[in-house]
């Protein structure tokens, strides 16, 4: 993986990306399996690369015809590390577990910074949050790894839905951004069989019908 930046500063032309580029997908050792992402000069993000990083926190919202990558921050502000920062300038967990639902669900990847401090330490916040992502992926992580977009990505009725499919399975995950008030969750995209099953992740089989 190779991920470009700072491309704005200069034209492909005066970085050589073109150059580059041509050797590391026809000659260089790892021409077969690299990847790069698309800032190679001023005006040329969006458009070319393995895949599109386009803007910083780029999340579209649906489903993109390119594989695209969400790079984003913990704080709010900043790719670097703030000893001003409050606890409002950082993203909570249901923030962040919504950013990376609604991405992974339109194809995409999230690729999440937390700036270290000067002498590398990665402050208690940050970490806080990374381990607060990784108990939810300990849970609901094979709706997340290994899956592709559905046929749809968020629910035609509930907003708070966003769907997910397993690659080999083809089982589909509709996750839940918010809790339902009423335990109950009426979703309009998925079409049920008399041989359907739910189940909730970390929990088991539940009841559905028909409505």
């Amino acid at each position: 993986l190779i991920w470009s930046d700072g491309d704005w500063e200069a034209s492909y032309t005066y970085w050589n990306s073109t150059e580059f580029l041509a050797w590391l997908y026809n000659d260089s050792p790892v021409k077969d399996t690299v990847a790069v992402n698309d800032r190679w000069g001023s005006g040329t993000n969006c458009k070319h690369g393995g895949y599109y990083t386009c803007t910083d926190r780029y999340n579209p919202g649906v489903l993109q015809k390119h594989k695209w990558e969400n790079a984003m921050t913990i704080d709010r502000a900043s790719w670097g590390y703030r000893r001003e920062a409050t606890l409002e300038d950082y993203l909570s967990i249901e923030e962040l577990l919504q950013q990376l639902v609604i991405t992974v669900s339109c194809g995409g990847n999230v690729l999440l910074n937390a700036g270290p401090t000067r002498d590398g330490r990665i402050a208690p916040i940050f970490e806080e949050r990374f381990r607060q992502i990784g108990s939810w992926l300990s849970v609901n992580g094979e709706a997340i790894y290994g899956s592709k977009p559905w046929t749809y990505q968020n629910d035609t009725v509930n907003p708070d839905v966003w769907y997910t499919q397993d690659s080999t399975t083809k089982a589909v995950y509709g996750i839940l951004l918010k809790w339902p008030a009423i335990y109950t969750v009426i979703l309009e995209s998925v079409k049920m069989s008399s041989s359907s099953k739910v189940s909730l992740l970390g929990y088991g089989p539940l009841s559905w019908e028909a409505v």
